[in-house]
C-alpha cells in the first residue's frame, strides 16, 4: 500500500484537496485585531476584518467553495445513479451543514447518538434516522420522547428482547414508532443474522400495534476503506449479499420493505449495485487522510472525488532544533501521525503531549517559521470534529460564516 507521505508527495498536484496554501506568519500591527470583542462580533455575526491570522489556534477551517463542490456533486452524481442520499451528521455535528445538505437534496439525515437526533430533529429537520440500537432506559425514553415529537424519526434495532423493552416504554407514552432492523453487513458491532432471525425480528415490530416497520439497515464499514474501487466493489458485494437476500425474504413474506439503506463515501457509486435505495454517507462534505488514500474509481492512488475541504490551523509555538517545529495542535486536539499538511507534503506531523504536536523534515522546498500558521488534513473526520466547537468557514483568508459543533453527548443544546 502506497506510504502516507508518497501519497502527498505523488499526487500533491493532482489533487484539489491538497492544492497549496499560503503560510501566513503572526500579525504584529498596532492597529490589531479587537480580541476583546471576538466573540461578541461573531454572535452578532459581524465578520468584517476576520481572517485566519487572528484565529485562536488550533481550530477548524471549512473551505466553503471545496465544501459547497462536494455537496453538490454528492447530489448530482447520486441522482443519476438513481440513490438517495440520507447523510451521516456524525462527521460534522453541525444544523448548518445539515441543512445545506437538505437544501441539495438529501432525504433526511443519519445520526450516530440520540443526542445528534434530538438536535437535528429540533432544529426543523425532517426523517432523521438513528443507527444505534436503543438499550438503556434513558436512550428507550428519549427515542420514544422524540418520535412522539417528531413522527419522521426513526431508529433501528438488532435484538428482540429490545424490541419488548420500546413496546413497554411506547405503550407507556401512548407513542408510535417508525423501526428500521440492522442486519449483519461484515461488522461485528451490530446487526442481527440474515435470513430467518432478521426476517422473524421484523416480522416482531411489524406486528405490535405501537411499531411500524420500515425497512432494513445493513453498514458495510469494511467496504468504506477497502484500497482502490475495484476491490472496494467486490467487498461491498460480498458484504452485502446476505442483506440483500433478507430484504427479498421479508418481501416475499408480505412486508414491505420501504428503506434499504447503508453505504459510504467510500461506496457512493458502488451499491446502487448492491440494491440499496439509500445512502449513509458522511465524510464526502469534508473528506480526511484516510479516505483520501483508498483510490478512486479512476485512480487508485488518490480519492479525488470530493476535495479536501476541512483543516485544522495551527499555530508554530517552537522552533528549537534541528528539522522540527512545535506546534499547538496536539493530542487534545486530536492530531495524528497520519494527518497531512496542506500545501506541504514533506512535512510529518507526530505527536508531542496533550498540547503539543511536532512537524519533522528531513528535506523540502522550505521550513516552518516560528509564528507561522499552517493547516492540516485530519486523518479521520467523526473523532476530529468532537474535539471542537466550531467551523470558521472561509473564502480564501477571509472568514465569511462561524458555524457550532453540536450534538456530541448529553443535552442536544451543547
Amino acid at each position: 500500500m502506497t506510504s502516507r507521505r508518497g501519497f502527498l508527495s505523488a499526487n500533491a498536484a493532482a489533487m484539489a484537496a491538497l492544492t497549496s496554501a499560503k503560510v501566513r506568519a503572526a500579525k504584529t500591527s498596532s492597529t490589531g485585531f479587537p480580541y476583546t470583542e471576538f466573540e461578541a462580533l461573531i454572535r452578532r455575526r459581524d465578520f468584517r476584518d476576520m481572517t485566519k491570522d487572528v484565529l485562536p489556534t488550533p481550530c477548524m477551517i471549512v473551505d466553503q467553495a471545496i465544501f459547497e463542490r462536494n455537496v453538490k456533486a454528492m447530489a448530482e452524481r447520486t441522482k443519476a445513479l438513481g440513490i438517495d442520499v440520507r447523510p451521516h451528521v456524525k462527521i460534522h455535528k453541525s444544523v448548518d451543514v445539515a441543512k445545506l445538505q437538505m437544501a441539495h437534496g438529501a432525504i433526511g439525515l443519519t445520526c450516530a447518538t440520540i443526542a445528534e437526533a434530538e438536535l437535528m430533529s429540533g432544529a426543523g429537520l425532517k426523517n432523521v434516522m438513528w443507527t444505534k440500537q436503543p438499550a438503556s432506559r434513558n436512550a428507550i425514553e428519549r427515542a420514544v420522547a422524540l418520535s412522539k415529537k417528531d413522527p419522521t424519526f426513526s431508529f433501528v434495532v438488532d435484538d428482540p428482547l429490545v424490541v419488548d423493552w420500546i413496546e413497554q416504554a411506547a405503550e407507556a407514552e401512548n407513542a408510535r414508532l417508525k423501526m428500521l432492523v440492522s442486519v449483519y453487513a461484515g461488522l461485528s458491532r451490530q446487526g442481527i443474522e440474515n435470513g430467518q432471525p432478521a426476517l422473524e425480528l421484523a416480522q416482531k415490530v411489524a406486528s405490535s400495534k405501537r411499531m411500524k416497520f420500515d425497512g432494513i439497515m445493513a453498514y458495510s464499514g469494511f467496504a468504506s476503506h477497502t484500497h482502490g474501487w475495484q476491490k472496494r466493489r467486490e467487498q461491498s458485494a460480498k458484504d452485502m449479499a446476505q442483506a440483500r437476500e433478507t430484504v427479498e425474504l421479508c418481501k416475499k413474506s408480505g412486508l414491505p420493505v420501504n428503506i434499504f439503506t447503508g453505504g459510504s463515501t467510500g461506496t457512493y457509486n458502488i451499491d446502487h449495485e448492491n440494491g440499496l435505495t439509500e445512502l449513509e454517507a458522511g465524510s464526502y462534505v469534508f473528506m480526511d487522510t484516510a479516505y483520501f488514500a483508498v483510490g478512486g474509481k479512476d485512480n487508485d492512488a488518490a480519492y479525488t472525488d470530493f476535495g479536501g475541504a476541512l483543516t485544522i490551523l495551527t499555530t508554530v509555538d517552537s522552533k528549537r532544533h534541528p528539522n522540527q517545529v512545535t506546534i499547538d495542535y496536539g493530542n487534545k486536539a486530536g492530531v495524528r501521525a497520519t494527518d497531512a499538511v496542506k500545501g506541504m507534503p514533506w512535512l510529518e506531523v507526530a505527536t508531542q503531549g496533550a498540547e503539543y504536536g511536532l512537524l519533522k523534515w528531513k528535506d523540502g522546498s522550505s521550513e516552518p517559521k516560528l509564528g507561522d500558521r499552517l493547516e492540516i488534513y485530519c486523518t479521520t473526520l467523526d473523532n476530529s470534529t468532537n474535539y471542537y466547537d466550531r467551523y470558521y468557514v472561509a473564502q480564501g483568508d477571509r472568514i465569511v460564516d462561524v458555524w457550532p459543533i453540536m450534538g456530541r453527548s448529553g443535552a442536544a443544546q451543547r
